[in-house]
């Protein structure tokens, strides 16, 4: 998708804390599911719109997700997001694994759930490979 000038992303969700069940066997095209999706979706609306109260008017760009969304592009079992920790029984792994040389990004891993977080996760990886100004060395001779 492009980038416009002026723009910036949105990233809202919920912990998926409902049943699958709930969603298991709906058939994505039904008006069923599409009711339980845009109820779904709209608690994010308008948790949202107490910040910004125009947001629909200005979104140029929506992807709304369920369950089932997350279970068809993700290949995510049961449509979860992330991994499901109660505040103060742990935390999420890092990115080392038994495997010399082999580290785990994603969800999954510290610090968690959510583009930014995946995002991070990733470089905490890259930077355990190699150091800062190795990483920035590199860039520079590929000219990125």
């Amino acid at each position: 998708l492009p980038v416009s000038t002026g723009c910036h992303v949105i990233h809202a969700y919920v912990p998926a804390t409902e049943p699958y069940e709930w969603w298991a066997g709906l058939e994505r095209t039904s008006a069923e599911y599409k009711h339980k999706k845009a109820e779904a979706v709209e608690v994010l609306w308008r948790a949202i719109e107490k910040q910004i109260p125009d947001v629909r008017s200005r979104v140029r760009i929506k992807l709304e997700a369920s369950p089932l969304t997350h279970e068809r592009f993700l290949r995510r079992d049961g449509g979860s997001y992330g991994p499901f920790i109660p505040a103060g029984q742990g935390q999420l792994a890092g990115q080392r694994t038994a495997l010399p040389g082999f580290l785990c990004v994603g969800d999954s891993t510290f610090p968690g759930i959510g583009m930014p977080a995946v995002a991070a996760s990733g470089l905490i990886a890259a930077n355990s490979l190699v150091g800062v100004r190795q990483h920035w060395a590199m860039l520079d001779r590929i000219r990125l």
